[in-house]
């Protein structure tokens, strides 16, 4: 009897030592799941791209760095024609504005997909610079000649003083002036939600929502007005598309078996 009960006694300990190394190399396979993604951004102020390198920190966080690509419109633009315009343009507009931002966040799984036709719900934040860059706009301008209606056209710079909408003939080439463009730093910070959606195990497919507030040290002159922004406040959308990278799986990350299904839970 006390020799069958010091069989049952080991092995229950090896029955929970090998349960044990099978929940560590799950935990293992988890943390090592990181992200790389793109996403096509629609911001309350413009459009825009982003990149996304995300690596775990642990079973529900992960951390992530950023970069992105963006134009800058002023609430004020609208875009109008007249009888002469080839195309539309906006009125009063003195420099077009993009900006580069790079950025490093955290994301937190608040929801996990119980399978892969559920949605897993993150929130996620970030902060770092941002570089606005400016040039100015050249339009090209219709000067009378002659009283046969006929006329010259001249590409030149916007001056709300002697300008007239009526005569804006269009745009110069996007490149005129490009030798004018100036630079001017800043800091940003956002966040949002992430919903993630995919079907497959290995592709990243989801739809962010969220907000962002960056901040430049004197306004980007957009407009020829005096209610330029230092202080830019955007709501955004985005899609994001990528894959997911398993460091301790290589064969997994070939192209040939990323979109392959995978039936088994999902872990990421």
């Amino acid at each position: 009897m006390k020799k069958l009960l010091i069989i049952m006694v080991m092995v229950t300990c090896r029955v929970f030592v090998l349960n044990a190394q099978g929940d560590l190399i799950e935990e293992q396979r988890v943390f090592f799941r990181n992200e790389k993604s793109f996403a096509i951004l629609l911001n309350s102020d413009g459009l825009g791209i982003n990149f996304r390198d995300a690596r775990r920190i642990d079973y529900l966080n992960k951390r992530f760095f950023e970069i992105e690509l963006g134009t800058l419109k002023h609430p004020r633009e609208y875009k109008q024609s007249n009888y002469y315009s080839q195309g539309s343009f906006v009125f009063g507009k003195v420099n077009s504005a993009v900006f580069l931002r790079g950025d490093i966040g955290r994301q937190h799984e608040l929801f996990r997909k119980a399978d892969l036709g559920g949605i897993a719900v993150r929130y996620f934040y970030a902060a770092g610079p941002t570089i606005a860059f400016y040039k100015p706009i050249f339009y090209r301008v219709l000067y009378p000649v002659s009283n046969n209606y006929e006329y010259v056209v001249r590409e030149e710079k916007f001056d709300i003083q002697i300008h007239d909408p009526s005569l804006i003939y269009g745009k110069a080439s996007f490149v005129k002036g490009m030798d004018e463009t100036k630079v001017l730093p800043g800091l940003f910070v956002k966040g949002g939600f992430n919903f993630e959606y995919s079907k497959e195990d290995k592709v990243i497919h989801a739809i962010e929502i969220g907000a962002t507030l960056s901040g430049y040290p004197k306004q980007i002159p957009i407009m020829a007005s005096e209610d330029n922004r230092a202080v830019w406040f955007s709501l955004f959308a985005s899609y994001r598309f990528g894959i997911v990278v398993d460091p301790l799986d290589p064969e997994s990350n070939k192209l040939s078996n990323i979109f392959r299904r995978r039936r088994s839970a999902v872990v990421y």
